[in-house]
């Protein structure tokens, strides 16, 4: 049997490997369009690799996916985080669950795994071959045609796994609407938020633990460490907001407007209390020197500026309309958003092969026998914390049983 997987990716690379293992006699070839493989594993996690999530909960584990978390949940039968780990682990490569969830190698560097992943290949003798781009895939018969455009000859394989990522153009997936594959057009996800005419943007670099951000006429709402940066906002709250969001903040051209609540309190009053106590016990103390919810200094002050509260104003002198002033800033604060950036070069989208079009139980096509998926090629992805690398170890698990 001769098998060919489309992408040298964490997902191409986890189906050739299980392809091998279920099917000793097949001949397994890697097709990568660029010169670099598993470049996406390189980079994740700022270089350390952020293998998995240390949640073992598949009704939990599903919720960090906007998009193919029903599908997935059947899929996470199969394999999911604590078999990452336990895969990675039996391999030589020890991981480290920290306290965010997030599982990284203890080594701390992304080489680790792409040794892993490289040394499993080498032993198991799978070929790969780069700069070899798939330009369109042929039904002859039984098997598949895979062709490279000009450049070299199509091969007849018997089986094809597609993990090809990510396109961030829907150009780039007509290949696949070709063989009568519904296409979700993408869009990106996992995006930082621009704020170009915002002086918050003074505060680069502090990072607030416990915020809730919602996008304003929405229903859209997001929770965890905002980052404020040279260009607007970032940190996880932004990101998941940004994911859950990807396709209505493409439509309304990523301009709205942001609510950050900083205390992650929802109830008012509750805020209000924990005011009131303040001015109670400490009304002599100069606003500027007592943060309440011990909000990081640089924002303490400016939001007191926003709110036109002398810094050298006493607690006890606050009074009423003060007091509701602060309440509704440090619950309720609206910043304009003109644009994004992507986050790091992780690029992730929401969009790609429907799901509709696979076999879950196979990641097989629906309208094209013995052709499989395997990541983000489909419309799956997840937030960042280790969710995407864990649908691609999943998906190219499955894949690689070619049922």
């Amino acid at each position: 049997m001769k098998v060919a997987v489309i992408g040298g990716g964490a997902a191409g690379f986890f189906a050739a490997i299980h392809a091998k293992i279920n099917h000793p006699t097949a001949q397994v070839i890697i097709y990568e369009k660029s010169k670099k493989l598993l470049a996406k594993v390189k980079v994740s996690g700022g270089g350390r690799c952020n293998v998995t999530n240390g949640c073992t909960e598949i009704k939990e584990l599903v919720k960090a996916y906007p998009r193919g978390g029903k599908k997935l949940k059947q899929a996470f039968r199969t394999f999911s985080t604590p078999d990452t780990m336990e895969w990675f682990e039996s391999r030589g490569v020890h991981l480290v669950i920290q306290e965010d969830n997030c599982v990284f190698p203890v080594s701390q560097s992304s080489q680790s795994v792409i040794d892993c992943m490289m040394i499993e290949a080498r032993t198991l003798g799978i070929v790969i071959e780069v700069t070899r781009g798939v330009k369109s895939i042929k039904r002859v018969g039984d098997n598949l045609e895979v062709g490279f455009g000009d450049k070299y000859r199509a091969v007849l394989m018997d089986k094809v796994v597609v993990a090809t990522g990510g396109s961030p153009k829907r150009s780039g997936l007509d290949w696949l609407a070709a063989l009568n594959h519904k296409i979700e057009d993408p869009v990106p996800s996992l995006f930082t938020f621009n704020m170009p005419s915002e002086s918050v943007k003074e505060l680069m670099g502090i990072v607030v633990e416990k915020t809730l951000v919602s996008i304003q006429g929405t229903k859209l709402k997001a929770d965890g460490p905002l980052l404020i940066t040279h260009w607007g906002m970032s940190g996880p709250a932004i990101l998941k907001l940004s994911a859950f969001g990807a396709r209505l903040l493409s439509e309304i051209g990523y301009e709205f407007k942001v609510q950050v609540n900083w205390v992650n309190e929802v109830n008012n009053e509750v805020v209000l209390k924990v005011l009131k106590g303040i001015i109670a016990e400490h009304s002599n103390k100069i606003l500027a020197n007592y943060r309440p919810y011990l909000l990081p200094e640089r924002l303490w002050h400016y939001l007191l500026k926003k709110s036109e509260l002398p810094l050298k104003k006493r607690w006890g002198e606050l009074g009423k309309k003060g007091a509701n002033k602060l309440v509704s800033l440090l619950t309720n604060d609206i910043y304009e958003v003109k644009g994004k950036t992507t986050f790091k070069e992780e690029f992730v989208t929401c969009g790609g092969v429907s799901l509709e079009s696979i076999d879950f139980s196979t990641m097989q096509s629906k309208v094209c026998p013995n052709l499989y998926f395997a990541g983000e090629v489909m419309d799956i992805d997840g937030i960042t914390g280790g969710y995407n690398f864990q649908s691609a170890w999943t998906t190219g698990f499955i894949a690689g049983k070619l049922g």
